[in-house]
């Protein structure tokens, strides 16, 4: 790293957050970051002396060097009622990781964690996600999504090709933005329906055998499409939806109700193949049979991205992808 001119470098605060992650405001005049020995010590929770021992490790085993990680900027510091220049040195993000892989602490357990979680989406996917930057900079980050779009490859035989991918991303703006607050659990879902309805096992069944009959006329779809895996699969997942206690239903609005049989029925497979699109098919068929909303409103893109992070989804999630499907029909009420 260049010196800097000997100026008063502004502290930084720097820190860990709960799944690992190391978070700290970003000098943007500089367009680095960099903490002292100080702040990494904070940030993996052990002595200063600790992280001055790996840090001379890292640079004496040559996996990094020390004149391209590590700088000099002059600080003031009050010394017994003295204002005293100091040069302290400051280590940049190489540097930090590097340490944060040598300290044996509880908070640079979690880092490691949190790095190979970060590490493995980048070799398997290509890329990793952050939520709450992307929240924060929405604007910018559809700018960057139009450019990308803009710059891809036509492929007349991909089936998902990136500029489609990219607006499914973009049509499913109000549900992507909403990520971090229902993370934190503060994701409010309010004017729901709430009325006694008869939800029947063989209706729905038959209105998936009318999509089944309707996809393999359009050679979309084979004869084991929607096929039950056992005898009274879809017979369960409706009884799971509409179950009660003490004369009151589990799931009370009509919301829940949809979501919950768009959820089991993609997540609890009861059929052989084709359990996305039956689950789309279904949740669509209860709000169009119970005159929930227009179902027009919702557009495909939207199905698919839904259906899609359900599937993917962490069977311990269950109850944010519920919310997600909730509050997407909670924003289509208010716009109509």
């Amino acid at each position: 790293m260049t010196k800097k001119p000997q100026n008063q470098f502004p502290e930084l605060a720097i820190y860990q957050a709960k799944d690992g992650a190391i978070e700290l405001k970003i000098d943007r005049k500089n367009e680095t970051i960099i903490a002292n020995v100080y702040q990494i010590a904070d940030l993996f929770g052990v002595d200063r002396s600790v992280i001055a021992k790996h840090l001379k490790n890292v640079f004496e085993t040559g996996e990094l060097k020390k004149e391209t990680t590590c700088a000099k900027f002059a600080q003031v510091r009050n010394e017994g009622g003295r204002s005293v220049n100091r040069e302290i040195e400051f280590y940049n993000l190489d540097a930090i990781i590097a340490v944060g892989y040598r300290v044996n602490s509880k908070q640079a357990t979690n880092f490691r964690i949190w790095a190979t979680k970060i590490l493995k989406n980048y070799l398997i996917d290509g890329y990793a996600i952050n939520k709450k930057h992307i929240s924060k900079n929405y604007d910018k980050f559809i700018e960057a999504l139009d450019e990308i779009k803009a710059l891809s490859v036509k492929k007349k035989d991909s089936d998902l090709h990136p500029s489609f991918a990219i607006d499914l991303v973009k049509g499913f703006t109000e549900t992507w933005l909403s990520l971090d607050a229902y993370d934190k659990d503060n994701l409010k879902i309010d004017n729901v329906t709430k009325e006694q309805i008869t939800l029947s096992a063989k209706d729905l069944a038959a209105g998936i055998s009318n999509l089944k009959s309707e996809l393999i006329k359009k050679r979309e779809a084979t004869e084991i499409f929607a096929k039950e895996r056992s005898k009274d699969a879809l017979e369960g997942i409706i009884g799971n939806v509409m179950q009660s206690f003490g004369g009151a239903d589990l799931y009370e609005s009509l919301e829940e109700k949809a979501a919950h049989l768009f959820y089991f029925i993609v997540k609890n497979h009861p059929f052989t193949d084709g359990n996305k699109r039956s689950g789309a098919f279904s949740f669509v068929w209860f709000l169009q049979k119970f005159s929930l909303i227009d179902v027009k409103k919702i557009d495909p893109q939207t199905i698919t991205a839904l259906t899609l992070l359900i599937a993917e989804s962490d069977p311990k999630d269950k109850d944010k992808m519920v919310g997600l499907v909730m509050m997407l029909l909670g924003n289509i009420r208010k716009r109509i």
